[in-house]
């Protein structure tokens, strides 16, 4: 009788009903910050690029609409394709002292450009000052975040 007692108690601690339902509440309690960052970074993104429409001459954005897609997207791309080309191109990131970084932001501002209507950048110039207004703005709410 104590074997079965001491099995049970090694059961329900180590994967039964109660544990199942615990992992659920974890996953959902990393879940939900994950979602949050998430927001914030697609907000500051279309934050950033709305700087950057009214700064310069050869960013272009119909209205708000194309902001918050174009945020949406280039969020989405620096957080999938950014890390692949940060890794194959290392090399030459360390060779340039990071300046190949303006080289890669500038084209994933061109794939935005080219996946979002009625959003344009026109120009090497207005691409290298919104690849330095998008580093900016994330800069100053990532300084304020942690403070």
């Amino acid at each position: 009788m104590i074997k079965t007692v001491s099995s049970s108690r090694r059961r329900c601690s180590s994967g039964g009903a109660g544990a199942s339902a615990g992992n659920r509440r974890l996953s959902y309690d990393r879940a939900v910050p994950l979602i949050a960052r998430l927001a914030v970074s697609w907000a500051i993104n279309t934050l950033a690029l709305w700087v950057a429409d009214k700064l310069f001459d050869g960013v272009y954005a119909k209205g708000w609409s194309e902001l918050i897609l174009a945020g949406a997207v280039l969020g989405v791309i620096s957080a999938l394709i950014k890390p692949i080309l940060v890794l194959f191109s290392f090399p030459l990131i360390l060779i340039t002292l990071g300046l190949f970084l303006l080289v890669i932001n500038i084209g994933l501002l061109a794939l935005v450009d080219l996946l979002v209507d009625d959003f344009r950048i026109d120009g090497f110039w207005a691409y290298v000052g919104t690849v330095f207004v998008v580093w900016v703005v994330n800069s100053v709410f990532n300084a304020a975040m942690r403070d």
